[in-house]
Parts: structure tokens; C-alpha cells; sequence
């Protein structure tokens, strides 16, 4: 038995029970030893029934007098038993557990914890935790009990397996294979920390909160410096490519270009844009970031660049995460750059095997015909979502590739991508909020640009966090708006119904109940399950105004653009983190007139309503973003289940010291021995991480 051995070798793990391990992603003893507690019930306060205080959590041992399962008129079964630990007699009860009759027997001796109640006078336990006396095991982690009596951990758990199934195997799995770990870290690295070993078995069993503090960071250090690593070596790699031809930038086009934009650079743009004509003068390849908020300008920023590199006899690749804004993009730079014969492609999913792009008319050249033509030649320019990875299409002599929100896409992607040119000049670009140590750290590769001014005239959404009975007040509010002009959006979590989510909207049904609700206006469904040309038609007779309310998923957090909508309604609100909620806000308030966020919440927590409350009075998303690492941790910046981006299990990016801590023992190794090769533990595990961390 190793790490790398699978739970389909364990002696009592079936198909059935793998098929529940491998729905939280446990296939081999590596990933369950991993799987780490989200929190631990205190349990080590040992005393008696008679020492007991009302409301305290407590361990106790003891004899059962008595154990039966009673049923009730309404058909369900409370077990109760009678346990005395010697100086008082205490009732046990729980609730749909009669199984508990066949396993506990009148006579055995338990050890229970639990919270210490009382009813009609008397002691009682509701749903204790237990453990038989006689069958507890000695072991190498310690001889105490792992369900009571201790800091019992709680993991992450799955239907049918719960975190005494969890506990119990890993108890047993731990002493098998500690001997067999091995400490990648040198010695000057771990001196002031516990060794890997202890750290495993004490994240599990810790004995005090001081050994859970020591194991978490152990285990923090070890993915904040491999990410570290990571990002590090990859900058070293990229400053070590291939010298490219320094393009030349000629300020007359750069004037010329800038002076026929319809609105004026803001200085924020002007620095970024002299950032990156910084980069393409040189014989090295540009690797940056543009971060800036929704509306900041970053696409215009980008389409200056990929003008200049047409005017080198070079084309640039734009690769958008959905199809919405692929559009988007395509739209924005054919307007542009088609008044300098540069000409744009779209390159998506429903437009497969085509590079289409659009005809101007007019001397003025204001109106877009949104019929689309095969384009004779290979554009200058080609927008495209994933369809730009497939082999079919075949681009030479490609300067630049761009991705706009690099985040959504995996690692591979943005590496087949990156193989399109032989050398390029690569820009991303992302309005995702991004907290200034989460940046440094996971894009530690990148050299980044802000965008940090908003251009004048953006309104500033107000932000309302709506109470429940005021619901029907607000569908008044959005009526009036709607009948005066303006248009909607409603947003849900989900697009359809959920057994197991049954308060949370789905789009689906909000759009049956809300035409309802609205009568007098014509409704739109949007969301991800749609085809290509189902969401493009549905986008597009939103922003011609022939859907006044659009009920949508967050699938418009980034690429949709009508300046008439005034009004987001985000439906389960709590389900978002607040840098998606910002980006969700930036959908309205890009024209004129005064625009709203009205917030909804099924939770009613005071947690959740403070969190929320932030957004009514904060609109920088940097700031929000800072509160969300703060407040629900590093996992939410980016929302679930991001692709490309390695998801810690235990470390935190609000951990400032830790953070510089790894990247300076990062520095120290790689100074020392840049290879690796002095290191093969680390190398390897560095190669596993960086797989999951960035591109070749």
C-alpha cells in the first residue's frame, strides 16, 4: 500500500462506495489522505454528568441501562436509550437511526459526546456521537478514540458517506503509509516547521489547537510555495524563448488611430497602452495581464495593440470564453478597425469551419449589416471561443494572441493556443477582480497592467439588498421602468429546478412564472444548455429591444452589452461570491440613465445579509474582493469550478506572511538550483502542479 495505490484495493471499499468516493474526486489513498477536515468538533472536555453545565459540549463514559425505538404517529422513529456514567443517569435520543438498536446493546460501555440538554428535568444528549469502550484502537496516531472524546474532525461529505465512514478509514490507512511518505522539502526550507508526516496525521487527529494550527501550516506552506515555484519557473522559461523580430511601431499610425476613436482615452488606458508598446518593440515576447473593471476599456486597449501588429503583416488570435462575447468583441472591433481596412473574423461553435466577417455601409460608415459572409481570405483578425483550438482551422503568420477572462479556460487550451504562432506576443485580459497577493502569486508569470479608471460618464449602479416581503414592491418598481423604456435582467443560480436545491431559482421556472408576473412585456430565456445561434438570436432581440426582460443564468457576466438596460435583478444572491455579484452589477449602467442592482436572498443569515450588505455602499471591485478572500476564502474569487487554476484544500491567499514566506523560499531554491535537479522529489511534484497551475 502507497499513496498511489487505489481505494479499489482496500479491503471494504465496493463499487458502490467507490462510486461515492469518486464523486469528491477520491480515486487513490493520495486524494482520501488529502481530503482534509473543513472544521472539528471540540469534544475533549472529559468530565461527568454531574459536573455537566446546561448547553456545554461534553465527553462522557459510561454503561447502557436501556435502548428501544419508538414510533411515532407520524410514523418516523426516535431511539432513545438510558446511559449512566455513574453519577447520573442521562437520555440519549436520535432521530431515524433505528439500525442503532442492532449495534448498541444494553450492558455495552460507551464513550458519547455531545451537548449537554435538559427535558421535563432531566439530562439529556439529542443525536451524541459514540464509541464502544472495549473496541478502541491503538495506534500509531494515538490511543484515544477518534469519534468522541477529542477535536473530532468533520470532512466534506457525499450522500451515504459520512464523516464517521471517512474518519474510521482514514485512521486505519494512516499508520500503513506515514512510513512511506517522503519530505520533498530540504532542511533549511522545513527547519522552522513540522515535518510532512506529523502534519498529515495531526490535520486529522490533531490532540490540541495548537497541533491543528502547526499541521495547517505545514500543509498551507507546501501548495503556496509549489504555486510559487510554478509561477516562477515559468517566468524564467518564458524570458528564455526565442527572440522575436522587434515590430515597429510608427507614432503616426498610433496618432492617427487613437484620434478617430468616438470617445477619448482615459489616462489609465494611455499608461497600460504604453505598458504594452513597451513590450513589442522588443526582441522578447510580451506575457501580460490587463486587469480592469467591467466598462474600464481594456477591449479598445487590446484592439490598438492587435492594429499595430497588422500593421507589421502580422495577425492576431482573440480568444473569448463564451460565445456571447465572442460576439461582443467581434461587433466592438469591426467598428474599430474596418475604418482601417483591417479586416475581423468570428470563429465560434455555430459558425464552425467558417471565418465569417461583417460588411460596413455607408460613407460614414455608423451601420453594421448583421448578416454575416464568408470571408475569401484569412482576416486580420480572428474572434473566436474554444473553436479557435481546432485543427481545421489553419492561421499563418500570427504576431498576437489574446484571451480575454484566461481564468475560464484550462491549461491545455491556453497552451494549444499559445502553439498557433511560433512565437507570439501573448495578452490576457480579465475584469474578474483580482486581490493584489492572488495575483502576484498565481499569475507570478505575467507582467501585469491595471486598468484602474472607470471613463467618464459611467453611472454608478445603486445597489439594494430587497427583503422578501418587499418583493412584490420591487416587480411594481421594475414594471415602471420597463413600461418607460428601459429593460431588465433576472438572474438565477440554476436553469433548471434542483430536489436537493429546492429554495434556489432556476431560470427556467422563474421564466414560466415571471410572464406571469409580467404580463404586458415580452421575456427572454437565456443560458448555457442553448445552442450558439439560439443565444445569439435571444442576445440580439435584447439589445434591439424586442425582449424588455431577459431571465438568464450568469452566463451574461461577461460579454453582454445594452446600454438600455437599466435594472439586474440576481435572484439567491448568497450563492455568489461578491466579485461575481460586481461583474454581474457592471451588465447595467453603461448608458445615461440612473440603473439598479436589487438583490435577492432565500438566507436569511446574519452572515449572508452583512456580506451582501457591502455592496450597497462599495463599488470598487478590488475592494470586494478583498472582503470575499477574507470573508469566504480564495476559492470564491474565481467562483466553482474553474478550469486551469490549482484549487488549494488548505491554504488561504489572506495569510499575507505565509504568502512572502513561499515566495521567497521559492526564490532561495530556484537561485540555488534552477533545474531542479538537485531536488527530484520537488521536480516531480512540481511537474503534477504545474500542470494544473499555467502553460508550457
Amino acid at each position: 500500500m502507497d499513496l498511489n495505490s487505489s481505494l479499489a484495493a482496500i479491503s471494504g471499499i465496493g463499487p458502490s462506495l467507490l462510486y461515492k468516493l469518486n464523486k469528491l474526486n477520491l480515486n487513490t489513498v493520495e486524494d482520501l489522505i488529502y481530503h482534509f477536515p473543513f472544521r472539528y468538533d471540540d469534544f475533549s472536555n472529559n468530565t461527568s454528568a454531574l459536573d455537566a453545565q446546561i448547553g456545554e459540549s461534553v465527553t462522557l463514559q459510561g454503561e447502557i441501562w436501556s435502548i428501544s425505538n419508538i414510533y411515532t404517529r407520524s410514523r418516523k422513529i426516535i431511539t432513545k436509550a438510558i446511559f449512566n456514567d455513574g453519577t447520573s443517569p442521562i437520555e440519549l435520543t436520535w432521530f431515524n437511526s433505528s439500525w442503532l438498536t442492532k449495534q448498541i446493546q444494553t450492558g455495552d460501555r460507551l464513550q458519547v459526546s455531545g451537548k449537554i440538554s435538559k427535558y421535563k428535568n432531566k439530562l439529556s444528549i439529542i443525536a451524541p456521537r459514540w464509541e464502544k469502550i472495549e473496541s478502541l484502537q491503538s495506534s500509531a496516531i494515538s490511543r484515544q478514540t477518534i469519534h468522541t472524546g477529542r477535536l473530532v474532525p468533520i470532512y466534506p461529505e457525499t450522500e451515504g458517506l459520512s464523516s464517521k465512514w471517512l474518519r474510521a478509514k482514514i485512521t486505519k490507512l494512516l499508520p500503513q503509509i506515514t512510513g512511506k511518505i517522503q519530505d520533498p522539502l530540504p532542511d533549511d526550507i522545513r527547519s522552522t516547521m513540522i515535518c510532512l508526516t506529523s502534519a498529515l496525521e495531526q490535520i486529522h487527529f490533531p490532540k490540541t489547537w495548537e497541533d491543528l494550527e502547526k499541521s495547517r501550516e505545514r500543509l498551507s506552506f507546501d501548495e503556496l510555495f509549489y504555486v510559487s515555484l510554478a509561477t516562477q519557473k515559468a517566468r524564467l522559461a518564458w524570458r528564455r524563448k526565442p527572440l522575436v523580430e522587434p515590430l515597429k511601431i510608427k507614432q503616426s499610425d498610433l496618432r492617427d488611430f487613437i484620434g478617430k476613436l468616438p470617445f477619448k482615452l482615459t489616462s489609465a488606458q494611455h499608461k497600460v497602452l504604453k505598458e504594452i508598446l513597451r513590450n513589442l518593440v522588443k526582441n522578447q515576447p510580451m506575457n501580460r495581464l490587463i486587469q480592469g473593471e467591467v466598462g474600464s476599456g481594456k477591449t479598445v486597449v487590446a484592439a490598438i495593440a492587435a492594429y499595430l501588429v497588422h500593421k507589421n503583416n502580422l495577425r492576431t488570435l482573440f480568444m473569448a470564453p463564451t460565445e456571447i462575447l465572442a460576439f461582443q468583441h467581434f461587433e466592438t472591433l469591426t467598428k474599430l478597425l474596418s475604418p482601417f481596412e483591417v479586416t475581423v473574423g468570428i470563429y465560434t461553435g455555430s459558425r464552425k469551419y467558417q471565418v465569417l466577417s461583417s460588411k460596413y455601409y455607408g460613407k460614414k460608415q455608423k451601420t453594421i449589416n448583421t448578416k454575416y459572409i464568408i470571408h475569401t481570405t484569412i482576416p486580420d483578425i480572428t474572434i473566436g471561443t474554444h473553436a479557435l483550438l481546432s485543427p481545421k482551422l489553419s492561421i499563418e503568420n500570427v504576431g498576437l494572441i489574446i484571451v480575454d477572462e484566461q481564468q475560464r479556460f484550462g491549461v491545455e487550451q491556453r497552451t494549444f493556443l499559445r502553439k498557433r504562432a511560433k512565437v507570439p506576443h501573448f495578452l490576457t485580459m480579465t475584469a474578474t477582480p483580482i486581490p493584489r497577493t492572488v495575483a502576484l502569486t498565481l499569475y507570478g508569470d505575467l507582467d501585469m497592467s491595471v486598468i484602474d479608471e472607470l471613463p467618464k460618464g459611467r453611472q454608478i449602479v445603486k445597489t439594494y439588498l430587497v427583503p422578501e416581503r418587499k418583493r412584490l414592491d420591487s416587480y411594481k418598481f421594475i414594471a415602471k421602468k420597463v413600461a418607460g423604456g428601459d429593460q431588465a435582467y433576472i438572474i438565477t443560480p440554476l436553469i433548471e429546478a434542483s430536489e436537493t436545491l429546492k429554495t434556489v431559482k432556476a431560470a427556467k421556472v422563474e421564466f414560466e412564472n415571471l410572464q406571469k408576473v409580467f404580463p404586458n412585456f415580452k421575456l427572454g430565456l437565456l443560458h448555457g444548455r442553448l445552442k450558439g445561434k439560439e443565444k445569439e438570436e435571444i442576445t440580439h432581440d435584447f439589445r434591439q429591444g424586442k425582449i424588455q426582460i431577459l431571465v438568464s443564468t450568469s452566463v451574461v457576466e461577461v460579454g453582454m452589452d445594452n446600454p438600455n438596460a437599466t435594472i439586474i435583478v440576481i435572484e439567491g444572491a448568497e450563492r455568489f461570491g461578491l466579485a461575481q455579484l460586481h461583474q454581474l452589477r457592471g451588465r447595467v449602467g453603461r448608458g445615461t440613465k440612473e440603473s439598479y442592482c436589487l438583490l435577492y436572498t432565500s438566507n436569511t443569515s446574519g452572515d449572508d445579509s452583512r456580506r451582501l450588505k457591502f455592496l450597497e455602499k462599495t463599488f470598487d471591485g478590488l475592494k470586494l474582493a478583498e472582503l470575499d478572500l477574507k470573508i469566504r476564502g480564495s476559492g470564491q474569487i474565481f467562483g466553482s469550478a474553474q478550469s486551469g487554476r490549482f484549487e488549494f484544500k488548505i491554504a488561504s491567499f489572506s495569510n499575507i506572511s505565509l504568502l512572502e514566506k513561499t515566495k521567497q523560499a521559492a526564490r532561495d531554491l530556484l537561485a540555488k538550483d534552477p533545474a531542479l535537479d538537485k531536488h527530484p522529489l520537488i521536480k516531480a511534484k512540481l511537474q503534477d502542479i504545474a500542470s494544473e497551475v499555467m502553460p508550457d
